[in-house]
């Protein structure tokens, strides 16, 4: 475990509230006028060529996913999945664990279950399906599809049953790998078990519903979520996934969601089950090979506390998506396989909070936004690199039910409040689906973020798309150390617009310690681990994505937009123009 802040939470929390302060009146000595811009004339350079089309703009973000599966159909799970599915036209996918758990459907720290499989005293199976369909209930009424997960071990199928129910973080067997993570004692009743799931699944919600969904098998196989021999994982993956079949022809079934391949292990664990799936025998079938329809991995990154602030290791993360690429691109025949990175996050434990743990603070501010679309950017374009499909990035980040405010877990929104993250999720749902041609004089080489991180100069780069009649180009200014500096000046010419046009509605959306931020609200509020129906109505409000100012008519000359303004460090700025 993490040696523990040095500092109380609510000292930690002022201190982030005054670095906020900080950059708040930096940006407004930039955003003064031109004596504060003559100050620093050594601007960024960003040109959009509006006419120059540069590929689609591939929905890659729209997955999200949790532990905790009975949070789903609470309250605040309810609100949030639907601000998900709010995002965009395109359909948003969410990923949990545990639905094979057994349990009583009590939710707690890295912890679901379902009770979809006991026992009679006779050995027969026994299917309940009432808390399985509370949760699928809740997704289809929101219009979520899920990347179902085949998993965990049910206890009465465990070859390791006792102990079973962990209670993280401290728990007296000192492990949460207990008897869900063991192997089953009968490959032929969980096989049946995953065919009863999903031909109820398939009953409940219609073909046309289920045959959109996406099904993977277990979670981590290499580490300690799998208590078995990779062997005895790939006779687990053969069995499900002939049983998913079995009960829904044309499903799309993938895996094997393995830790990040930048460390070695599990990258030799991610080829053997690749080999596996193309070339050797199928434990279940006995021919060779098995299905794979998309191909799972965990890239995440690194960081660390350094005594006043937190650096983040984005090299870490972007190297397990460069390795577990050239993994999956060495196989011909699997080449252009989807690939869904099935968690893609800063680091590793979600349910690890900042109180406990100060190199999580980055999750209540705009840092954790910032990096968002900073491992987006270069995840994208190693996928161009090394001509792979990817299909989806799961973000692995969901809200913790029954904890007090910026607890500083890794969530989305925190007692119903939205986080600056939130707003990141916003702004690219918001980008239209042609991308245009976009360039930066501050954009650092994808090659150099992977081997170093963003340790020097920070790396201010730009995405720019299209749809009917408007334009979006979302710039932001990032660096992995958690300081702060000067906001960046930014000189934007925006050309190949209408030629006949001579004027644009312009929108200004931003991300930052001021803005679309209820953390800094709460701080100024005095961090308040109670919130008055007031200071909850503030917070709500306040965690939305903002409009900079109102709407303006800016002129267009000759197809050429030019604009200047001050991005602040950690911060994003989406500028809409309509014509």
């Amino acid at each position: 475990m993490t040696a523990k802040l040095p500092i109380s939470h609510t000292t930690f929390s002022r201190f982030i509230s005054v670095c906020a302060s900080s950059f708040r009146a930096l940006a407004f000595l930039f955003l003064a006028g031109p004596l504060s811009w003559s100050q620093h004339p050594e601007s960024v350079q960003v040109h959009v060529d509006a006419d120059q089309a540069a590929g689609t703009v591939a929905p890659a973000w729209n997955f999200f996913g949790y532990d905790e599966p009975n949070y789903t159909y609470a309250p605040n799970g309810k609100k949030l999945l639907g601000e998900l599915a709010a995002l965009s036209p395109v359909p948003v996918y969410v990923r949990v664990h545990n639905l094979f758990t057994t349990g009583d459907g009590s939710a707690s720290l890295k912890w679901g279950s379902t009770n979809v499989y006991t026992e009679d005293a006779a050995g027969k199976p026994v299917y309940s399906w009432a808390i399985l369909d509370r949760i699928f209930d809740t997704f289809h009424a929101a219009g979520i599809k899920p990347l179902v997960e085949v998993g965990f071990m049910p206890e009465a199928l465990s070859t390791h049953p006792a102990p079973y129910r962990h209670n993280f973080p401290r728990d007296a067997v000192g492990t949460i790998y207990t008897g869900w993570a063991y192997p089953p004692k009968d490959y032929q009743k969980w096989s049946e078990l995953v065919f009863q799931f999903v031909r109820h699944l398939r009953e409940r919600y219609g073909d046309a519903e289920v045959q959109t969904w996406l099904w993977e098998v277990w979670n981590e196989p290499d580490i300690g979520y799998w208590q078995g021999t990779p062997e005895e994982y790939f006779k687990l993956y053969d069995f499900s996934a002939v049983a998913i079949l079995r009960a829904l022809p044309g499903a799309r079934v993938g895996g094997p969601d393995s830790t990040g391949p930048a460390y070695p292990k599990a990258a030799e664990f991610l080829q053997l089950f690749l080999e596996h799936c193309a070339h050797q025998k199928n434990y279940s079938t006995g021919k060779t090979g098995a299905p794979l329809d998309f191909i799972s991995f965990h890239p995440k990154g690194s960081p660390k506390w350094q005594g006043d602030h937190v650096q983040m290791g984005i090299a870490r993360q972007l190297a397990s998506i460069e390795r577990g690429f050239k993994i999956v691109a060495s196989f011909p025949e699997l080449r252009q396989t989807p690939i869904i990175l099935g968690e893609s996050d800063p680091e590793g434990c979600a349910a690890c909070s900042a109180k406990d743990n100060p190199q999580n603070s980055y999750r209540n501010g705009p840092l954790y936004a910032a990096y968002t679309a900073e491992a987006f950017r270069h995840t994208m374009a190693l996928a161009s690199r090394e001509h792979v499909n990817l299909l989806g990035a799961v973000t692995w980040a969901f809200e913790f039910e029954d904890q007090s405010p910026f607890e500083g877990f890794r969530e989305l929104a925190t007692d119903g409040i939205d986080k600056p993250v939130l707003n990141a999720f916003r702004i690219f749902g918001l980008l239209g689906s042609q991308r245009v041609k976009a360039t930066s004089s501050g954009t650092l080489p994808t090659e150099d973020v992977v081997a170093a991180g963003v340790r020097g100069q920070p790396d201010i780069n730009v995405v720019a798309a299209r749809k009917d009649h408007e334009l979006e180009v979302l710039i932001w200014n990032y660096h992995d150390d958690d300081l702060p500096a000067a906001a960046a000046p930014i000189d934007l010419t925006v050309s190949g617009l209408p030629a006949e046009a001579s004027r644009a509605l312009l929108e200004h959306f931003l991300v930052d310690s001021g803005h679309s931020n209820a953390f800094t609200a709460w701080n100024e509020m005095g961090s308040p681990t109670s919130l008055s129906a007031g200071q909850r109505e503030t917070l709500e409000r306040t965690g939305q994505l903002q409009l900079l100012s109102s709407p303006e008519w800016v002129a267009i000359e000759k197809g050429t937009l030019h604009l200047r303004f001050a991005l602040p460090r950690q911060g994003l700025r989406l500028l809409r123009v309509a014509w």
